[in-house]
């Protein structure tokens, strides 16, 4: 408590008065902070001090200037609630009641640890999971709607759109994929040719060659890397225009996104995706056959005339398929994503990010139905 020496002193901040039972703190002068400078602290306990005492009337009509600072002052002070007694002027009221909605008290109790936390992480991932679900099929649906509009108005169609999207995606992205590809085949090349040359089936890395290239590692490689290539370079695109409010511009112009935007990317990347696992093959295969006669002196001839017969030709196809599924899915997801970027920097990159790594689950995802529902085909179980 307080002395009475105290109680009665005169203060550039307040006056407190005890008549009898009635106890009033009128508080003066200016709660700002160039007024307040090195009084924070001292100020801050003295008014704590006469908040704990019940039965005080605060007046705070004296005071002449109130910014932030002293305002979180005397909230502070009062923990964070209105004392039952209180005179203020009608600017005060407003701000005192817009620090008790942004801040509304709760009873102060010991929190316990949450048990449930795992089944909340996974029911919040589900339901993320189900929103962007959701979003890409509406949108797949719209695009297929745009697509049977073009079909009854050819003439609407976006061939430059289309065009651009295909020299993008497809010619641009023709020699990382070869490189990648070269070097993927020497490795696997070295690496098998030695096991076989150890129990004399040298022969035979044909056949590995041949059906892990064409049918697996082809079209994985190619969609790998087009997804970090095309589909980031997609999502950061249709970002950028909804930052510099373009996607708005075209709202107001009447010209949908589906149609201009999403369906050319969809088309443009599911005629060069199969190209391009075409040409990753390829580059593959020779980089490997290559190694196979420098490693263990199979004859280049011999390999690429048995390659046809080890290799049937349905396993091409199967994965010519699998590259045109997959360009299809990289560029739906990365359109979904970049439609959803908000106009920040931030968002434009948290959705590029996203949007690779979606797009690689994906194409894993897609090559694992492609190997259960034809797990039969083009497969020779003899020689």
């Amino acid at each position: 408590m307080l002395n009475d020496s105290e109680k009665f002193q005169a203060s550039p901040w307040y006056r407190f008065t005890a008549e009898g039972e009635i106890h009033s703190l009128r508080l003066t002068g200016s709660y700002t902070l160039a007024a307040l400078n090195n009084e924070i602290k001292k100020l801050t306990v003295l008014l704590e001090h006469f908040a704990n005492q019940p039965n005080i009337q605060w007046d705070l009509t004296g005071i002449e200037s109130l910014d932030h600072v002293g305002l979180a002052i005397i909230w502070r002070s009062w923990g964070k609630q209105r004392p039952s007694h209180l005179l203020l002027r009608i600017d005060q009221e407003k701000l005192f009641d817009h620090l008790a909605q942004s801040s509304p008290t709760l009873p102060r109790t010991k929190r316990l640890p949450d048990l449930l936390w795992p089944i909340i992480f996974l029911g919040k991932r589900f339901f993320l999971f189900w929103y962007h679900l959701t979003g890409i099929i509406t949108l797949l649906g719209q695009v297929i709607l745009d697509l049977f509009y073009l079909i009854r108005h050819p003439r609407q169609i976006p061939l430059r759109e289309i065009s651009a999207n295909l020299y993008r995606t497809g010619a641009q992205a023709l020699g990382i994929t070869a490189i990648v590809g070269f070097l993927i085949g020497i490795v696997l090349s070295y690496l098998m040719s030695q096991q076989l040359h150890t129990f004399g089936a040298d022969v035979f890395i044909v056949n590995i060659l041949g059906m892990s290239i064409i049918r697996e590692l082809g079209p994985m490689l190619a969609a790998i890397l087009v997804a970090g290539r095309s589909g980031s370079s997609m999502t950061a695109q249709l970002g950028v225009m909804r930052v510099t409010e373009e996607l708005d511009a075209m709202t107001v112009m009447g010209i949908p996104h589906s149609m201009r935007l999403v369906l050319p990317k969809i088309i443009g990347l599911g005629i060069a995706m199969p190209l391009v696992v075409l040409w990753t093959s390829a580059s593959a295969l020779l980089a490997g056959i290559l190694a196979a006669d420098l490693q263990i002196g199979l004859n280049y001839q011999y390999a690429l005339m048995n390659l046809p017969n080890a290799v049937p030709i349905a396993n091409l196809w199967i994965g010519l398929g699998k590259g045109l599924v997959c360009g299809m899915a990289i560029a739906l997801i990365a359109c979904h994503y970049g439609l959803r970027i908000k106009p920040n920097t931030e968002s434009l990159g948290e959705g590029t990010t996203n949007s690779v790594v979606t797009s690689i689950t994906a194409v894993i995802l897609i090559d694992a139905i492609f190997a259960i529902l034809f797990s039969n085909v083009g497969l020779r179980f003899t020689r």
